[in-house]
């Protein structure tokens, strides 16, 4: 009996959402990872790109438990000298909500072009919008045909 070995042609990839809310920052974090990587899955290959794409909505609301609100910093750098800008986690989350998840979650994957390709299917959105995150199913066709009065110039799907 011979092994299987994924190939490009044989991924197939899905869409999770992932709610944050009242959740702890580091749990959601590796959750969201593990699909990004794909290793929830019976197909993984360590140098190939199996996983899925993952939205995590309500970023805003996540937990940081313990002190990290005001001891945990967040550092980036300029690229000139004393560039380096140091933030603590309670300043991000009121300026950029979505930074927390993004740099828990990228922290967790591959430090390699893979790693890259893997973190391009990752989306974070700081609040679930009323109306929905998908207004509709994307494979859905137009009610109004083309031509028609009120119908769009052409097809639109839902922004994701």
């Amino acid at each position: 009996m011979r092994s299987f070995v994924a190939t490009p042609k044989t991924v197939v990839s899905r869409w999770h959402v992932i709610d944050a809310e009242g959740k702890v920052l580091g749990r959601i974090a590796t959750r969201a990872a593990r699909l990004l990587q794909g290793k929830h899955k019976a197909t993984y290959t360590p140098f190939l790109d199996t996983g899925d794409h993952v939205v995590i909505v309500n970023a805003a609301k996540v937990k940081l438990t313990g002190r990290k609100e005001e001891q945990k910093l967040y550092r980036r750098h300029r690229g000139y000298l004393g560039g380096l800008k140091e933030e603590r986690a309670a300043l991000v989350r009121r300026q950029n909500p979505v930074r927390l998840m993004e740099e828990a979650v990228r922290g967790m994957l591959p430090k390699t072009r893979l790693g890259d390709a893997m973190y391009r299917k990752l989306k974070v959105y700081a609040w679930l919008k009323k109306d929905g995150l998908l207004t509709r199913d994307a494979r859905a066709k137009e009610r109004k045909k083309y031509g028609m009065a009120g119908a769009r110039k052409r097809f639109q799907f839902s922004k994701r």
